[in-house]
């Protein structure tokens, strides 16, 4: 079950509603910046992860401008679309109302179980969106992510080796997940949305003796959470 810490008391909490009834996810920002950027990615995620635990899930931004840079860099770094927040009731059945704020900016957020985010130093340039993407992820969203030169190389450097190994592996016969693997990946994840442990899963896949299609499956799987698309490149390689 997914456990994340509530930023109001350090406490870890269910984030799936007891009786399995929607949840509300809200995002909320003060405009535009690549900190809020990481705020969107961190309610996006659990979003996902609720998800694919079988949660329906109703997700909202609350900001008080650039609404409409928010979204176009949202939709850029993969994520799901925002209703509009702020005035939303939890209605609708709600049995779960969580908050994503930036670390610090709890103050007018309203009551209710939230998640907070740390900032963002530097600036990610022409970085490609899914190398920003992975980047963010990479740290856990509690501590301060820089985004220098280093960082985003090595970001767009295992971007680029994951798919193109997705791509070769995807030609072998399809294995499934194995169970041991699945679980891991789930443990990592439904623990406060630990990112960085689901990465490393990965990165000890990639070069495990599991048979190439168990390795193309897994790394599919796990992309229902990261928003990768690292099987973008299936059929692109001579």
């Amino acid at each position: 079950m997914l456990r994340i810490i509530d930023a109001r008391t350090g406490n870890p909490v269910d984030a799936t509603p007891a009786r399995r009834g929607l949840a509300r996810v809200e995002a909320h920002v003060g405009g535009y910046d690549t900190t809020a950027l990481r705020v969107l990615l961190a309610a996006d995620v659990l979003v996902r992860a609720l998800e694919l635990g079988g949660t329906p899930v109703w997700s909202l931004l609350s900001t008080e401008g650039d609404r409409a840079e928010l979204r176009a860099g949202a939709a850029a770094l993969g994520m799901r679309p925002f209703e509009d927040g702020g005035e939303a009731e939890a209605g609708l059945g709600a049995a779960q109302v969580i908050h994503v704020v930036g670390d610090g900016d709890e103050g007018a957020v309203p009551d209710g179980v939230r998640i907070a985010v740390a900032p963002v130093a530097g600036t990610p340039g022409e970085a490609d969106p899914a190398v920003l993407r992975l980047a963010l992820l990479s740290r856990r969203r509690d501590l301060p992510v820089r985004l220098d030169a280093d960082v985003l190389s090595d970001a767009h450097d295992t971007l680029v080796r994951w798919r193109r190994s997705v791509a070769g592996w995807a030609r072998q016969p399809s294995r499934p997940v194995p169970e041991e693997v699945r679980a891991e990946l789930r443990t990592a994840w439904e623990d406060d949305l630990d990112m960085p442990g689901v990465l490393r899963t990965l990165r000890r896949i990639e070069t495990s003796g599991l048979p190439e299609g168990a390795r193309f499956e897994t790394y599919a799987y796990a992309d229902r959470l990261l928003g990768l698309e690292l099987t973008r490149d299936i059929g692109a390689l001579a």
